[in-house]
């Protein structure tokens, strides 16, 4: 059986996986989801979700530190891995020995063609399409922000945002969040005064992969007093698997928040 990837390469499989590694998080949680807890049998100690998971399955290291020794102890018939996620050095030195099937997502679109792809690969074709009609369902649900000037930080030391071309930036696009990096390259870092003059009238302060706190809020209040600064949750902004089912609830909680803010002049629409 021939499969072609999200890299237009194509990987050949005698059978369907028995002994899958997954170094992607939010792929990890999709196989889960898809019913594949038995074909898990390698991920990343970021692998955090579900829980069953994480404890019972070998961790092989990190999404761009991986112990190559422990994935030749698991000699999997599928590894699952991810452009941005995962090094190129890695992927290289992986495929000489296991068929790897690399997913490049910067959408929501290719999120569903992922889901759909993995299915066809893990045979679990109608499970993946009921998850891709309820992801759609649920992202037509949306209550869509007003073009909301903003900003998604991801790290700190130095500031570090989420800029065009990314899977944050489809999503804060979706949830009516301008982007005010939309020209800029993929992950730029800023310092506090291209912060100040970018002025975003909204900052989203990410939980993952720097774990933003309360205290974060008032360190960036010094910067741009006027914006309004939130904590999110960086797994429904970033995580493209079947965490996606469950994003728009969490968005549409998110720009309720912030309608309730200032209702007497709201910048949201319902």
């Amino acid at each position: 059986m021939i499969y072609t990837d999200q890299m237009m390469r194509e990987i050949r499989l005698n059978k369907p996986p028995s002994r899958i590694v997954c170094l992607v998080p939010s792929i990890t949680e999709l196989l889960y989801d898809l019913g594949l807890f038995e074909q898990i049998a390698g991920i990343t100690k970021f692998c955090i979700h579900p829980e069953t998971v994480f404890r019972s399955k070998p961790h092989i290291g990190g999404t761009k530190k991986i112990n190559h020794l422990k994935i030749a102890e698991i000699n999997p018939d599928l590894i699952i891995a991810n452009k941005e996620e995962n090094t190129k050095d890695d992927i290289e030195e992986l495929e000489k020995k296991y068929p790897v099937w690399i997913s490049d997502i910067k959408t929501l679109e290719h999120a569903i063609q992922m889901i759909s792809m993995l299915g066809e690969v893990t045979g679990t074709q109608s499970k993946a399409l009921e998850l891709n009609n309820t992801i759609t369902q649920q992202f037509n649900l949306i209550s869509k922000a007003s073009n909301v000037r903003s900003l998604y930080l991801i790290w700190r030391n130095p500031y570090m945002a989420a800029g065009a071309g990314t899977f944050i930036d489809d999503m804060m696009e979706r949830c009516g969040f301008e982007n005010v990096l939309n020209q800029s390259n993929r992950y730029p870092s800023l310092d506090k005064k291209q912060i100040s003059e970018l002025n975003p009238e909204l900052i989203l302060l990410s939980s993952e992969p720097y774990p933003f706190k309360q205290k974060h809020i008032l360190e960036i209040k010094e910067i741009v007093p006027d914006s309004n600064i939130q904590l999110v949750d960086g797994e429904f902004f970033s995580w493209y698997g079947s965490r996606l089912a469950g994003a728009p609830g969490y968005f549409n909680t998110l720009i309720s928040k912030l309608n309730n803010r200032n209702p007497a002049s709201s910048i949201y629409e319902n």
